[in-house]
């Protein structure tokens, strides 16, 4: 049975390869044409050491030098003696350059804009051959800008269904992607995608998950729970803080009632930082969550939003004295702004 393996190298390109169970991974990348580095066939040398994040393998003869004992229990693995028993996803420590690679380049068609808010727009692509583009929840593409050379970094907002996959912008006046997207689009209007792209993905849920969001940080949060979703619910609790400027500056919120409506280990609150909004909840996300939702140290923490949320959240783990076991995050800037 052939098993779906995502290579995400150390620039954050994520290319994907299918690699039969009595196959090694090594040997189903190189006929993928992805070289992955390595000195011998025999885990002997540690060349193609690696370190698979989720799923499940088998390993196959190899000596100390080349794996010890304590990597091997932190999901440290040779490529070459690594057999998939399910899909997994591996990290490569070498970029994809290196191993003969680079993004994938997907053509689509705009499908459709949507005005969410007055600072956020909905677009949905359709794509040419979307059996061909597959992604880790929470990772981006580089969206290309019709009529421009330019192109825009954003994050899938949806998993991709019926052919089409979705997007969520920040409404910057005068941006680049907002100035086409608000007064420009028609549907039909081509785009080019290439990635998928970033080390900000959905892991095995394996304990209790933070997810904290700032404003279209919202984006990636939405592909996993939509990936969770499809999958039968999380294993372990998940809650999620979506902190806003404005109320203005919500959106999305029915697609996560639905969420957790669905889900019954899912559970969300919103927040907004304006000292004049009417909304149940305001402030920082840093106001609310505490020690208790990172279950004394064995919970995960993933993070989108812009740089002073990510330093502000850091800090928040010092002031309560605890920190999670892993911290996953992506700081994102407004590439729009200088446009």
């Amino acid at each position: 049975m052939a098993h779906r393996i995502a290579l995400n190298f150390e620039d954050g390109v994520t290319r994907f390869i299918e690699c039969d169970g009595n196959e090694v991974v090594a040997d189903a990348a190189y006929r993928a044409r992805l070289n992955i580095p390595m000195d011998c066939r025999d885990g002997a040398c540690g060349t193609c050491k690696s370190k698979c994040e989720s799923g499940r393998f088998r390993m196959g003869d190899y000596i100390e030098d080349a794996l010890t004992e304590d990597e091997a229990s932190e999901g440290f693995v040779l490529t070459c003696q690594l057999r998939p028993d399910s899909d997994c996803v591996i990290s490569i420590p070498a970029t994809s350059a290196l191993c003969k690679s680079g993004p994938a380049v997907f053509e689509a068609e705009l499908a459709d804009v949507r005005q969410l808010s007055e600072t956020t727009i909905g677009f949905t692509v359709a794509l040419e051959q979307p059996d061909a583009l597959s992604f880790l929840p929470g990772q981006y593409m580089q969206v290309s800008v019709p009529g421009t050379a330019e192109s825009r970094a954003y994050s899938f907002s949806t998993c991709i269904s019926g052919g089409r996959a979705g997007f969520l912008v920040r409404n910057i006046p005068g941006g680049l992607m907002s100035t086409y997207l608000s007064s420009q689009a028609a549907s039909g209007d081509r785009l080019t995608l290439r990635g998928p792209v970033g080390a900000f993905y959905l892991r095995e849920i394996r304990r209790p998950t933070l997810f904290l969001a700032g404003g279209t940080g919202l984006a990636p949060f939405l592909a996993m729970l939509e990936h969770l979703e499809e999958q039968g619910g999380p294993a372990h609790p998940v809650r999620l803080v979506y902190g806003v400027t404005r109320d203005v500056d919500m959106v999305e919120v029915e697609k996560l009632e639905r969420f957790a409506g669905a889900m019954e280990d899912f559970t969300f609150d919103v927040c907004v930082s304006d000292k004049a909004s009417t909304h149940s909840l305001t402030g920082f996300v840093t106001d609310h969550f505490g020690a208790a939702d990172l279950n004394d140290g064995e919970a995960d923490v993933y993070l989108c939003g812009p740089p002073p949320m990510v330093d502000a959240v850091k800090a928040h783990f010092d002031k309560i004295g605890v920190k999670p076991a892993a911290f996953y995050h992506e700081k994102f800037v407004a590439a729009e702004a200088a446009s």
